[in-house]
């Protein structure tokens, strides 16, 4: 691996902030991004993000490349989740097993959004339909994990609902806001769209920062709840979305030739969703441990994704 692009992500300036949230948790600072502000910037994250992946899109020709990315998206989306349960569960149980193995199927659109800086930091350009493929990627999973605690589930007293299960995780607060946000962004004139280019793109880096301060006290407050829970988990979070990320970084050349595209596709894989799916999680399987499934994927995985992660993949894919 370039050591140089390693050194250089780690001191990115919002990875710094990230850090710096951390710090803030374990010396019991009293520093904290207000909720209501935090919620503010995550949604103008998902918004910025939307929009312009919608504004490449609408320049873009609906080919072969854009409709198998969607698919390969669909695919790793189901695929990701059942291998995942089928280790996950003899050492967690089917609850935790299907609730883990649908976070690690669905995505993080915080990953995929600073993914989208670490490409615009290396001048690399990527698809708008990538923006589709992640937003397309959040409910299949769900959907898969609560497939398997039904199945592998030894007390068949619960039903869940599919039919209102697909609905919450389709109008998730998340997937909605970045899906409608790529629409409006397709169909957006682009002379009117340039009025609001300073809002979705030159404070884009500043919001981005904050949010990862943020992301960082979070993750340092959830860490020793978390660590209590063994080894199993930690090397788990560690080495599965490494894996997931590192063989995609390879495959997706046979959907893409784009390297920006490649990358994401790697990311994509590699993330963990702790947003949409606790959220899913806590109606469908609520015999499910948050405490287990959402550190693993904030604490461990998406610091581990934005440090060495993005490295690695983009390593693999200047390689092969």
């Amino acid at each position: 691996m370039d050591l140089r692009l390693l050194i250089d992500n780690i001191t990115n300036p919002a990875l710094l902030f990230f850090f710096l949230g951390l710090l803030a948790a374990r010396l019991k600072s009293d520093l904290e991004i207000p909720p209501n502000s935090s919620k503010f910037i995550s949604l103008y994250l998902l918004f910025a993000i939307g929009f312009k992946g919608g504004q490449e899109l609408s320049h873009s020709h609906f080919n072969f490349e854009i409709w198998g990315s969607l698919l390969f998206g669909i695919v790793l989306a189901l695929i990701v989740p059942i291998y995942s349960f089928f280790i996950l569960k003899k050492k967690l149980g089917v609850y935790n097993a299907g609730a883990i193995a649908a976070a690690y199927g669905s995505v993080s659109a915080v990953t995929f959004v600073t993914a989208v800086s670490f490409l615009e930091l290396q001048q690399m350009n990527f698809g708008g339909h990538m923006v589709a493929v992640m937003a397309l990627m959040e409910a299949p999973s769900i959907i898969i994990g609560v497939l398997l605690i039904s199945w592998f589930n030894k007390e068949k007293k619960s039903k869940t609902a599919f039919g209102g299960l697909l609905k919450h995780a389709l109008t998730n607060g998340s997937v909605l806001l970045i899906m409608g946000s790529l629409v409006i962004g397709f169909l957006a004139n682009a002379n009117q769209a340039e009025g609001i280019k300073p809002f979705t793109t030159d404070i884009f880096k500043g919001f981005l920062a904050i949010f990862l301060l943020d992301m960082g006290i979070t993750s340092g407050k959830k860490l020793d709840s978390f660590l209590k829970n063994g080894w199993f988990a930690v090397v788990f979070a560690i080495v599965v979305p490494l894996i997931n990320g590192s063989i995609v970084a390879i495959i997706s050349s046979f959907i893409t030739a784009i390297e920006g595209n490649r990358f994401l596709f790697a990311i994509l894989a590699a993330s963990a969703s702790y947003i949409a799916v606790p959220a899913a999680m806590k109606l469908a399987a609520p015999k499910a441990n948050p405490s287990l499934y959402i550190p693993m994927a904030l604490a461990v995985t998406f610091p581990v994704n934005i440090t060495l992660g993005m490295p690695l993949y983009l390593f693999i894919i200047k390689s092969f």
